[in-house]
């Protein structure tokens, strides 16, 4: 007997504190019940398996709660706490808590069910490359900490142990454990005195330590990202430096790099088209990855896990890439700076099933069964039109919550493989087309949405009154950005004597 597919949930955090959503589909002209009081905290997040939730109150405590239930598993009283972050099963929490001597060790791993501090160190800065300290596998049977100059192994069924093995690695600056499976393990050491930086794999078993499992070198590198495939056999590297030597991106340059395991592979990646590299995915499989590069308009590829390009996603004001966790639907989109504009692809037919827009979104991503696909604007990137977009995986608009001020919106993660398939790829043609313009005679635009599809729209204005006559206006900007309004129409009347009047302002000189 097949197994109960497990229930959404959405965790949503505001100004007043945090609370857990059931997931979608929603009543028409309703908000989602919450399965969890308003609860007051600074921070929050889940496990990597969703099995538990962690709400911390800065310089003040740490609460972990069971997802299940929604009941307090176990609260930390932390003073000066300034950050935390669960384990892959929430077996462990860590903690990092300002000190005012080396002597006070400030960062700890505590086992979350007994309350039990298992091991210590002092660390005297906290910075997004370093945190957490200690990196886990997914299963959480391998781990270790970036030291001076050195990767340190921890034995997970013995934290009191403190440090088993070590791997030397002079200079290191970054590393990042390869999760599922926790095999291996990969180090960044930049470049200093003309030596270039460096990225190299080691193997985690203990027997082959300090053995370099594969190796890439490369100059003009400051910092890197690393992006291990599911399986651990394939990890993608971004290298970014600070300047452009050709003086045509004011944020640095990037690269992308391409290192096996095996050795099959060790080089660039290579993209058609120069410029950034915006964004990269791997498949839920790890034998295919997504990449967003070039210049805008930016192009989209999609590689097989020997580097060679698969299909192509085509071009456009383009930035993000997030690719399904059920591996068929793909959706490239143009976020931040960008006016928002999506496409979502059926990747198995391979073809573009619609296309969409959720302008000023900071936050996107799939829902955990890979039907359901959510933007949100949050704070402090925009403090307005804060808002939650929820669409189907045919990238219809399903729902929409605004805010007065909304700091962060999750899918509670659950394995892909306890969901089934969507059986059948089914476009409704009543869905919200977001950048549909208002025919002139027409009624108003709430009253439109009302009555094509189920969509919760807030009464506040997605953005400035535009005019019917200023429909060109909008087909001129779509044509440019990659939106979808039609294209055509004349200028207004308005348009016309305010032009002429500039014209006779001019002085006689300019208008000879």
């Amino acid at each position: 007997m097949a197994s109960q597919q497990p229930s959404l949930a959405i965790l949503v955090r505001a100004p007043d504190g945090f609370t857990v959503w059931p997931g979608p589909p929603y009543p028409p002209g309703s908000s989602p019940p919450q399965r969890l009081p308003k609860t007051a905290c600074s921070a929050t997040s889940f496990s990597s398996d969703g099995s538990r939730l962690l709400a911390t109150v800065a310089s003040a405590s740490a609460t972990v709660y069971d997802c299940s239930s929604l009941s307090v598993i176990r609260s930390f009283d932390l003073p000066g706490l300034t950050a935390a972050a669960l384990s892959p099963t929430g077996s462990y929490l860590q903690t990092f808590q300002k000190s005012s001597s080396p002597q006070v060790k400030n960062v700890t791993v505590w086992h979350v069910d007994t309350a039990t501090a298992l091991y210590q160190h002092y660390q005297k800065n906290l910075s997004k490359a370093n945190w957490p300290m200690v990196q886990f596998s997914a299963d959480e049977s391998v781990a270790c900490r970036m030291a001076t100059n050195e990767m340190q192994f921890f034995d997970t069924n013995d934290f009191t142990k403190g440090i088993v093995y070590k791997v030397r690695l002079p200079g290191i600056a970054a590393l990042q454990l390869a999760s599922a499976p926790g095999s291996h393990v990969a180090g960044f050491v930049p470049e200093a005195k003309g030596v270039p930086a460096s990225v190299q794999i080691f193997s985690c078993d203990k027997d082959a330590q300090n053995q370099v499992v594969a190796r890439r070198s490369f100059f003009r590198c400051s910092t890197v990202q690393f992006h291990w495939n599911k399986g651990s056999t394939g990890l993608l590297i971004v290298s970014q430096a600070d300047v452009d030597k050709t003086n045509q991106s004011y944020y640095g340059e990037t690269k992308l790099h391409y290192l096996t395991t095996d050795r099959a592979f060790e080089g660039i990646v290579p993209l058609k088209k120069e410029g950034p590299v915006h964004d990269v995915q791997w498949s839920s499989s790890g034998s295919e990855f997504a990449v967003v590069y070039g210049y805008m308009p930016a192009k989209a590829t999609i590689f097989n896990k020997k580097c060679n390009p698969l299909h192509e996603l085509g071009e456009g004001p383009y930035n993000t890439i997030r690719w399904n966790p059920k591996g068929r639907f793909i959706v490239i989109a143009g976020f931040g700076n960008l006016p928002g504009d999506m496409a979502f692809w059926d990747y198995s037919e391979k073809k573009l099933i619609q296309k969409a827009k959720a302008e000023w979104s900071v936050i996107s991503e799939w829902s955990p069964d890979g039907r359901h696909f959510m933007t949100a604007t949050t704070a402090p990137r925009l403090q307005i039109d804060n808002r939650i977009k929820i669409f189907d995986h045919t990238g219809s608009l399903q729902f929409i919550k605004e805010f007065e001020k909304l700091y962060q919106v999750d899918w509670k993660p659950e394995s892909p493989e306890r969901f089934g398939d969507i059986a059948e790829l089914t476009i409704s043609l009543n869905g919200i087309k977001i950048e549909e313009t208002k025919k002139q005679g027409q009624g108003s635009k709430s009253a439109q949405t009302s009555s094509k599809a189920p969509v919760n729209v807030a009464a506040k204005p997605a953005g400035a009154y535009r005019p019917p006559q200023s429909k060109h206006t909008a087909a001129l900007q779509d044509k440019l950005f990659g939106g979808l309004a039609p294209t055509g129409g004349e200028m207004s009347k308005t348009a016309l004597r305010n032009k002429k009047r500039r014209e006779k302002q001019k002085p006689w000189s300019l208008q000879n």
